[in-house]
């Protein structure tokens, strides 16, 4: 019971403050200097700055018709959009009634920094509400309807949909405008993935050699990783060779290539980035409520 309450606690607070850097993220950074974020936030700033509408408001309304299709198109679609409403709507208030404690105009002038900042922010925020489990509906909601009824890859709908709020910011900011809403954009796909899967600090490496027992004896002895090894054929060749297979820290890589080259300086080596690695020698695998 006490773990389940923990686990609520953690969500919601992900939640709340996903939803408040996001928000920061679209008045503080992008909005005052004419920078369209992605998706619905970025087509309610580019109305904002047509009509002067409320930001906040406009993402909600242009939410209705997309969650709506949801809860028609989608398997278990109550379930699925009722998650977003709720984060729609907090976001939409916050947005709207959190301008008023920033400073205007910003925090700088520089629209360089505040597209990298406005995106990183974004990025974060979304990331924490995505690690919650929820979304901030929007085009997500849009992607899963897509990936769901047609089969259309989510990342194929991200790229139309931002690649349209790109053409608009054009449109309406300029195409300079344009080039730093690609930046935020990017930025914020790459705090994203930050926040969902950390930071990249292992390395896989694959070894195509003709000394597999000298090679694992050496990676034993002075890097302390296991090795697992497996008989293969090189098909151009038709010579059988043996492939070993290493995880490894990424400060490990060079030593990693030494202790080979001192074996078999003609190993074949690839080298694979990582983010996480669970079990013996690195990090334990932890059962959910413990």
């Amino acid at each position: 019971m006490l773990s389940q309450l923990r686990d609520i606690l953690i969500r919601y607070a992900l939640i709340a403050t996903g939803i408040v850097i996001g928000a920061l993220s679209l008045i503080v950074f992008l909005q005052p200097l004419d920078i369209a974020p992605a998706g619905v936030a970025g087509a309610s700033t580019l109305l904002n700055e047509l009509f002067d509408t409320p930001i906040g408001l406009m993402i909600f309304l242009l939410n209705i018709p997309i969650q709506l299709a949801g809860y028609a198109l989608l398997p278990n679609g109550a379930r699925v959009i009722m998650r977003s409403v709720g984060i729609i709507l907090v976001f939409s208030v916050v947005v709207d009634n959190l301008g008023p404690l920033v400073p205007e105009g910003g925090l700088s002038d520089d629209r360089m920094l505040n597209a990298l900042f406005g995106g990183m922010t974004g990025g974060i925020g979304v990331g924490l509400v995505y690690r919650a489990g929820a979304t901030f509906g929007g085009t997500s909601t849009l992607a899963l309807i897509l990936q769901r009824r047609f089969g259309f890859p989510m990342s194929t709908t991200f790229l139309c949909t931002d690649t349209l709020i790109i053409i608009a910011a054009g449109l309406v900011y300029g195409w300079e405008g344009a080039l730093y809403a690609a930046i935020a954009l990017f930025t914020a796909g790459l705090a994203t993935d930050y926040v969902l899967e950390g930071p990249s600090v292992i390395r896989t490496a694959m070894i195509i050699t003709d000394k597999p027992e000298e090679i694992s004896q050496r990676v034993f002895a002075s890097l302390q990783r296991g090795v697992t090894s497996w008989k293969i054929k090189g098909e151009y060749t038709g010579t059988d060779r043996t492939m070993l297979y290493v995880t490894i820290a990424r400060s490990q890589v060079r030593d990693l290539k030494d202790e080979i080259s001192h074996v078999d300086p003609k190993a074949f080596i690839v080298i694979g980035m990582g983010h996480a690695a669970y079990g013996a020698g690195f990090r334990r695998v932890r059962r959910k409520g413990m």
